[in-house]
């Protein structure tokens, strides 16, 4: 019992932290001008060869602005894109992006593959579920796996 009592103080804290961090990002998004960005691990000549944007981002090429710098301390590539137009508050709502409906998803999805096929030549993807049968954990990692597919986080 003394055990669970320490994690009363510090859920309470976590609890806090996580809604300051929300109330930022949200005010963020509402800007409409904040930067997705992945750090490749390749030359900036690589990354934006001949003045094209890798095939990942080419099919967005007409709906986003994309920034491409070294990195700090030169440790490759900043590979950072935006939306032209301020993304729709309905879009980025959260029944929006569990519905999958949120554009920036698809944006976060190019960046992951342009950074997978500029590092590795290949996105890599899982050839097979991890097991046969579904099961109660499985299907709740395969959930999570999804809204995580399209933010990048869970």
């Amino acid at each position: 019992m003394k055990k669970a009592l320490w994690m009363v103080p510090v859920a309470a804290a976590g609890v806090a932290a996580a809604r300051r961090a929300g109330a930022t990002r949200h005010s963020d998004d509402r800007a409409g001008d904040r930067w997705l960005t992945v750090t490749v691990n390749r030359p900036t000549a690589d990354v934006r060869q001949d003045g094209k944007l890798p095939d990942a981002l080419q099919r967005l090429a007409e709906e986003i602005d994309v920034r491409v710098r070294p990195a700090p301390g030169d440790r490759g590539t900043e590979l950072a894109a935006r939306f032209k137009e301020p993304v729709s508050a309905v879009s980025t709502s959260v029944p929006g992006r569990l519905a999958g409906r949120d554009p920036r998803q698809e944006l976060r999805r190019a960046l992951r593959d342009a950074k997978a096929l500029l590092e590795a030549g290949e996105v890599l993807r899982p050839d097979a579920p991890p097991t046969t049968r579904p099961t109660p954990g499985g299907k709740l990692i395969e959930l999570l796996g999804r809204r995580s597919g399209g933010e990048g986080v869970l």
